[in-house]
């Protein structure tokens, strides 16, 4: 029996602490402060700073704006905050599954090479 005083997260908060990182892993990616990305999007440097840290869940408008300023999908961040599912809509399950599974890239890294991988495979899909 496991005895500890630290609250569990649920499902919602670990939600949006994933998509809060994963923002804030693309911002940097894209060598961006907080302050620059609230100038591209019109959207408060709080209030930024509040959804990088899992703390609010943006809006759909909220999340277009961010998507098009770091120039990722609107689609992966839809699927980040749990509006829509991927597994159907992306590749193959057994290269996203591997990429989770690596113990070798931190939650950053694999949060990044899964939004590469599903914007590559997105771009391809017409041409198949």
């Amino acid at each position: 029996m496991q005895d500890t005083d630290e609250p569990t997260m649920n499902a919602e908060e670990e939600r949006r602490r994933m998509l809060g990182g994963f923002i804030r892993t693309q911002r940097q990616f894209a060598n961006l402060s907080l302050r620059q990305l609230s100038s591209m999007t019109e959207i408060s440097n709080p209030y930024l700073s509040q959804v990088e840290r899992g703390l609010h869940e943006p809006s759909i408008r909220v999340l277009k704006s961010i998507a098009d300023a770091l120039n990722v999908s609107a689609e992966i961040l839809f699927e980040q905050a749990g509006l829509i599912t991927g597994s159907e809509k992306f590749g193959d399950e057994a290269t996203e599954s591997a990429i989770r599974a690596d113990q070798r890239l931190s939650e950053a890294q694999r949060l990044a090479l899964l939004a590469v991988y599903r914007s590559y495979v997105e771009a391809n899909r017409d041409e198949e």
